[in-house]
Order: C-alpha cells, then structure tokens, then sequence
C-alpha cells in the first residue's frame, strides 16, 4: 500500500480523463511495459530532459508509484538529462504537498533526496544526473523523452531498446512568478494521472 495521502491523491488523479489523442501518444509505452511484463523481465524506464531538474524527476517518481499502486512487478525508473544540474526544489515541495516522504540526503548544489511513496518500499534517490550515468541501466531499457529539447539532442542513445516521447510542458516558465506552486501541482497531476492510467491498462 502507498501512504494514506498519496491513496487519498490517486483517488482524485483516476477520475481525471485523459483524451483519445494522448491515450495514442502512451500506447507504445504502455506496449513495452507489457512485453516485459508477459515474460517476467525487468521493465527499466528512463525518463530523460534535459536538466533532469522537473519533468523527468516527475515522471520517475510518479511512474513508480504507480507501478506499486497497481501491483506491477520488478519495474524500475530512473532519470536523466543531456546535462546535470539540480532537482529543483519545487519538485520536492510539491510532491510533498501529494503526500510523498522526502528527505534531504545532503546540501551540496546538486541535492540528493530520499522519495518515499510506502512504508515497506525502497524510497527512490533522486538527483540530477546524465542519462547514462552509472547509476542508470546501460541496457535492455526504454528511453522516455518527456520534453522536446532532449529529444532533439540526443539523436541516439546507446542501449536503449525503444525510444519514446512522452512530452510535458516545462513548469520553469513560471519560476518566480505568483503562479508557481499551481504550475507545479498541474504538471505533477496531469503526470500523475498519466502514469496510473499506463500502469492500469498493464495485464
């Protein structure tokens, strides 16, 4: 079970509907999930932007929520960007606010925080990392472009079995402004609902 706040919070994200036209852009995902599923592999997903900063640190912690939510087997997400930089600390605060555990691990620039989504689950490290970093899969994974910058710069990823883009809007665009922690909640549900609907469809 995930904690209470973040049932509570999922409860209110499955009621959102997501357009036929999306649901066509997730189908190719939701295919690769499933061939891993059907003969007992490893699903590795990397979601990839290019600071590693919002989005894609969104897009991992959101995904593997939902894979525990829904009872999904040995799926395992990372993130990454075309540079390093920072997770930025909205990202943290709002996924707080949806009911997430969220440790800062140390202060240096480049942070890194424990994410927590269960009591009896391995809380997630993240920090703003290459997409082939060490601590990603160098293999048998799917590269998951969550915006349009990284997936004009990275023409070719070594080791990736499928490449797919799943792209969101930056919430940075409303950095300093009054509208900044609603732009951040919006971007964290309409990726939240998404990933649950991805891992529902999983048989």
């Amino acid at each position: 079970m995930v904690f209470q706040e973040i049932n509570n919070s999922i409860e209110l994200l499955k009621k959102i509907q997501i357009s036929t036209e999306r649901k066509e852009d997730l189908q190719p995902l939701i295919d690769y999930i499933e061939s891993k599923v059907l003969v007992n592999k490893n699903v590795n997903l990397n979601f990839i932007c290019t600071h590693n900063s919002r989005r894609s640190h969104l897009s991992q912690i959101w995904a593997q929520t939902a894979a525990h939510y829904y009872g999904i087997k040995n799926v395992f997400c990372y993130s990454g960007g075309t540079e390093a930089t920072a997770m930025f600390p909205m990202v943290a605060k709002t996924l707080k606010k949806q009911g997430f555990q969220i440790t800062k691990l140390s202060k240096e620039k480049n942070s890194i925080y424990s994410v927590k989504y269960a009591e009896n689950s391995h809380p997630i490290i993240a920090f703003s990392k290459k997409y082939n970093d060490n601590f990603n899969p160098k293999e048998e994974f799917a590269a998951l472009m969550t915006c349009d910058q990284a997936d004009e710069n990275c023409p070719f990823i070594l080791g990736c079995e499928s490449r797919i883009p799943i792209r969101y809007n930056d919430p940075k665009e409303f950095d300093n402004t009054p509208q900044q922690a609603d732009k951040y909640l919006e971007r964290s549900i309409e990726i939240a609902s998404e990933m649950l609907y991805i891992f529902s469809q999983i048989k």
